[in-house]
C-alpha cells in the first residue's frame, strides 16, 4: 500500500511539472543567423567595339588590374598597355579609386584592337560608376568619347563579285 501511495505521489508530482512547463513555454525564438561579411559594391560594365566585348568587375581590393586573369602591366605591345591603362591614368583621382579597388576585365571576340579599345572602354566606364560623380563623366567625355560610349562599327561583309565589301572587278570591253 504504501508503495501504491508513493507511485501516486510521483504521478501527481510528474503531471504537476508537465503541466508548469506548458504554461511556461517560452515563445518561439529564431534562429540566429551566422554573421556573413557585408556585401560589397560590385560594380558590373559591359563594353563593345568591333566584334569584341569586354566585361569588367570592379570590387574594392588592392589595386590590381588583370585582364583575361593576367596582369594589365605584362602585356606585351607597349602601345597596347598604355591604351588599356590611359582611364587608369588619366587623373589623380581616377588612380585612387583605382588603387583602393580591383578591376577583372573578361574580353571576348575580335582581335587585339577590338580587344584592347573594348577593355580600355569597360575600365573607364567601370571607374565613372565607382567615382559615382559628373566630374570624371565630363572629364573623360571631353578627353576622348570612346572612353565612354561603345564604338560598335562593324567591318562590312564581303560581298560577291568583288574583291572587298564595295569594291568590284573591272569591267573589260575588249
Amino acid at each position: 500500500m504504501a508503495e501504491a501511495n508513493a507511485l501516486e505521489n510521483l504521478n501527481k508530482e510528474l503531471t504537476a511539472i508537465i503541466q508548469v512547463k506548458e504554461d511556461k513555454k517560452a515563445p518561439v525564438v529564431a534562429k540566429q543567423r551566422k554573421r556573413t561579411a557585408p556585401k560589397q559594391k560590385i560594380i558590373l560594365v559591359k563594353a563593345r567595339r568591333k566584334m569584341a566585348i569586354a566585361r569588367a568587375r570592379l570590387t574594392k581590393g588592392s589595386g590590381r588590374v588583370t585582364i583575361n586573369n593576367v596582369n594589365i602591366n605584362l602585356f606585351k605591345p607597349k602601345e597596347v598597355r598604355e591604351l588599356m591603362l590611359e582611364p587608369i591614368n588619366f587623373s589623380s583621382a581616377t588612380r585612387d579609386i583605382v588603387n583602393s579597388s580591383d578591376i577583372k576585365v573578361n574580353v571576348q571576340g575580335g582581335g587585339l584592337s577590338g580587344q584592347t579599345q573594348a577593355s580600355r572602354t569597360a575600365i573607364a566606364k567601370a571607374i565613372t560608376a565607382a567615382a559615382n560623380s559628373e566630374i570624371v563623366k565630363s572629364a573623360y567625355l571631353k578627353y576622348d568619347r570612346t572612353l565612354l560610349v561603345d564604338d560598335v562599327r562593324q567591318v562590312e561583309p564581303k560581298k560577291f563579285l568583288g574583291t572587298k565589301a564595295r569594291a568590284r572587278f573591272q569591267k573589260s570591253y575588249r
